[in-house]
């Protein structure tokens, strides 16, 4: 015989809480979809040693760069290798607040896992670091963009276990469980930033499928040699994921002709100023000046921009021509052929984003280019001052001997100063070598 155990309380109190999580559904915040960075505003890239390696966010700061070129924005790199979210917090009030960031984007937890099977212990000081730190950027008013872990490379850890592992006991446990953990860490920082209503970016997937898919051509395809650290093209990979979950602008922009049905041509843009229009027949000629120029990432992340089709999703650049008559055309820019295409092609449209040998992808690629010496120069050694310092509060020289730390400091101060300095130096450069110019587009028929 079943027990009666009904009881008209237990069905108010159920009620009762059934009505309180519907009422707290009403309260969930939207979370953040995009990063909108205007003229004035600064962007801070707050991580660990992939942070460190100044790639993706290069990357992404290239993007900016050359899409919105009469935008001023600035770019705070502070990734500090070997960081944890402790050590993040450590260091918060004098290598994150000060730049007053409207946006700062978040990835740690690499080194926050341990290398190990999950441990709760050590997930918990995770947890506390990043619930911490998240409290911080609030009160900054800042809009944060946390980003996921990324991918953990067991197969070659397998091979090659990073340098820092020497027991084998946890070099077995990292390379059959890191990955795996990593995910359990990104699901939580997802988990938390949506409901703190902040915005979310996940590399661990988009990493493991495109090393999968490599991986079924090549067994021994990496885009993290050392199971830890991505190569360019794993950053170019995290670039593309960064804007592309931000919901940023995949658009450079169009131009389209149409021929008059009493001759002569119409071109027009919503990206640009078309002026000097002039041809008749199977010829046009114009003048364009874009307001943007294509997002262009050095040679050694090409993989990584290919696999991911960025040129395509995030840098289009459209040509379109109707009208002409059937055959093939040439074009050219500048006085530079292009390319070759069919009256078919342009009438569909031609992209021209990843052409190199336009004038504007070679003014993009030299913004990437000095933008990748700024970050050579003058990036990567402020951010090696702040590990420096990561050296000393960790040896507790503040404590020990505070008039040795006050005289490392002074030293400090004065080079990041001088860092940030030529930093801006280069930024000078950078925006000046970004911007548009009227570049004059020929279209003419090949004779037979």
């Amino acid at each position: 015989m079943i027990k009666n155990t009904y009881r008209p309380k237990t069905l108010l109190m159920g009620l009762i809480a059934c009505a309180t999580v519907l009422a707290s559904a009403a309260d969930f915040k939207k979370p953040v979809t995009s990063i909108d960075l205007q003229d004035g505003d600064t962007l801070v890239f707050l991580g660990d040693s992939i942070t460190h390696q100044c790639l993706y966010t290069q990357y992404v700061e290239n993007y900016f760069y050359t899409r919105y070129p009469a935008r001023r924005i600035l770019f705070h790199n502070a990734g500090v290798s070997g960081d944890t979210a402790a050590d993040a917090l450590d260091r918060f009030a004098e290598d994150v607040a000060p730049f007053k960031p409207e946006y700062i984007t978040v990835l740690l937890g690499m080194n926050d896992g341990s290398y190990q099977h999950f441990n709760h212990e050590i997930f918990s000081r995770y947890e506390t670091g990043m619930t911490t730190l998240a409290g911080r950027m609030d009160a900054l008013e800042a809009t944060t963009v946390f980003m996921g872990p990324t991918m953990y490379d067991a197969r070659v850890a397998s091979v090659k276990p990073p340098r820092w592992l020497k027991d084998q006991e946890q070099i077995a446990k990292a390379t059959r469980y890191y990955n795996a953990v990593l995910a359990f860490y990104g699901t939580w920082v997802r988990d938390t930033a949506l409901a703190r209503g902040a915005g979310y970016v996940d590399f661990l997937g988009p990493l493991n499928y495109h090393t999968t898919q490599q991986r079924l051509e090549n067994p021994e395809f990496t885009m993290i040699a050392d199971a830890v650290h991505p190569e360019p093209d794993g950053h170019a990979v995290m670039a593309f994921e960064l804007l592309k979950q931000m919901n940023a602008d995949g658009s450079v922009g169009g131009v389209t002709a149409s021929r008059k049905s009493k001759g002569g041509w119409r071109v027009v843009s919503r990206d640009g100023e078309v002026t000097e229009v002039s041809g008749e027949g199977d010829t046009l000629r114009f003048s364009f000046k874009a307001d943007a120029l294509p997002w262009v990432l050095p040679a050694d992340a090409r993989l990584g921009y290919e696999i991911t089709k960025s040129g395509h999703k995030m840098s289009n650049e459209r040509l379109t021509v109707r009208g002409l008559k059937p055959g093939k055309y040439s074009l050219k820019i500048d006085g530079i052929e292009v390319g070759q295409y069919t009256q078919a092609q342009l009438g569909s449209k031609v992209e021209l984003q990843g052409n190199e040998k336009t004038p504007q992808y070679q003014q993009a690629l030299a913004v990437a280019m000095l933008n990748k010496e700024r970050n050579e120069k003058a990036v990567k050694p402020l951010r090696k001052q702040w590990q420096n310092r990561k050296g000393k509060r960790r040896q507790k020289l503040h404590e020990k001997d505070p008039e040795a730390y006050a005289k490392f400091y002074t030293a400090f101060e004065t080079e990041v100063a001088r860092l940030l300095q030529k930093k801006a130096e280069y930024e000078e450069r950078i925006y000046a070598q970004a911007q548009p110019k009227a570049r004059i587009y020929e279209i003419s028929l090949l004779k037979e």
